[in-house]
């Protein structure tokens, strides 16, 4: 392996889910089910900066996730996997561009609020688009992550505990993408992101280019 590609690799896993936990602090906890109207209209009404500057870096943050996982599908394409990873990051791609679109809608009261209208009326007449669009990412990105999860258990390299704690890790972030609650969506899935990611950034760290043949 290319040190500098490693070391690119490495960076990115170890950025992403940092991006991904700042993004997601920083958004105004909303209590009970999502999307919570009133709630949202709160939000947003508290703070219409915040507000957008928060749904800005939850979609770059959704962007930076997909590096991630391109930097995974490297790693182990030249550990050897040839197949699966590369069907995997094709749906992780698609549930990720998914999922963007959820800060998107929620661009919709922040324009109610910034134009006089109601906020918690404009963030109502888009709640029947929320539910499809969350489920069919989270189907996209568990398929994605169901064949990574395959290929790092054959390749990964990082021994049988640090592979088990990965997958678990996995299939945690997979699991907080269906709850539409806070709880799940911002905090359990940015913890997964990062016990996922960090061990697989170390692997590749560590590894180091063959030497060139005398």
């Amino acid at each position: 392996m290319n040190s500098n590609a490693a070391s690119a690799r490495a960076t990115i896993l170890t950025i992403a889910p940092i991006v991904l936990l700042a993004a997601m602090l920083s958004h105004p906890y909303l209590p009970g089910r999502l999307p919570n109207d009133a709630a949202v209209a709160e939000a947003v009404a508290d703070g219409t900066t915040r507000w957008a500057l928060v749904h800005l870096a939850a979609v770059v943050a959704s962007g930076v996730i997909v590096l991630a996982f391109i930097a995974i599908r490297g790693y182990l394409r030249e550990a050897g996997d040839q197949k699966l990873s590369a069907v995997g990051l094709g749906f992780v791609v698609m549930g990720s561009l998914a999922y963007a679109v959820l800060p998107g809608m929620e661009f919709a009261p922040l324009a109610a609020v910034e134009s006089g209208a109601d906020p918690e009326a404009a963030q109502a007449a888009i709640d029947h688009w929320f539910p499809p669009v969350l489920i069919t990412g989270a189907v996209l990105f568990a398929i994605g992550v169901g064949c990574v999860a395959g290929a790092i258990r054959r390749h990964g390299g990082l021994g049988s505990t640090l592979t088990l704690v990965v997958q678990l890790a996995l299939i945690i972030w997979v699991a907080s993408r269906f709850a539409p609650f806070s709880i799940a969506q911002f905090y359990v899935q940015s913890a997964a992101a990062l016990i996922a990611l960090w061990p697989l950034a170390w692997a590749i760290r560590g590894k180091r280019p063959a030497p060139l043949p005398a």
